[in-house]
């Protein structure tokens, strides 16, 4: 049975760090490229940060470029997303997305920046 199981969320002030993790089972994760997605309230879901299967490549959104970094650990079947410098308009839920043919997707985890 294919989950992955985003962690890490929670509420935080402007300028402040999260770190998310996406734990990964039920398929082979080394195989495939992970990402970042997020979702804000009344808006599109959209991509935020990809890396390849062996983590030698990442691209981000404009938005998070220098903020934001993804990497990933394929011995622990885990996908991270470093967040610094958090904005309110960073607020949204955060999926972890799993694709390589076929994509799957994490439950979210939701990220609030307020003070």
């Amino acid at each position: 049975q294919v989950q992955l199981v985003e962690s890490g969320g929670g509420l935080v002030q402007p300028g402040g760090s999260l770190r998310l993790s996406c734990a990964a089972s039920g398929f082979t994760f080394s195989r495939y490229f992970m990402s970042w997605y997020r979702q804000a309230p009344g808006k599109e879901r959209e991509l935020v940060a990809i890396i390849g299967s062996n983590g030698g490549s990442t691209n981000y959104a404009d938005s998070v470029k220098g903020r934001f970094t993804i990497s990933r650990d394929n011995a622990k079947n885990t996908v991270y997303l470093q967040m610094n410098s958090l904005k309110p308009e960073d607020t949204a839920v955060y999926y972890c997305n799993a694709h390589w043919g076929v994509t799957y997707w994490g439950q979210g985890t939701q990220v609030t920046v307020s003070s």
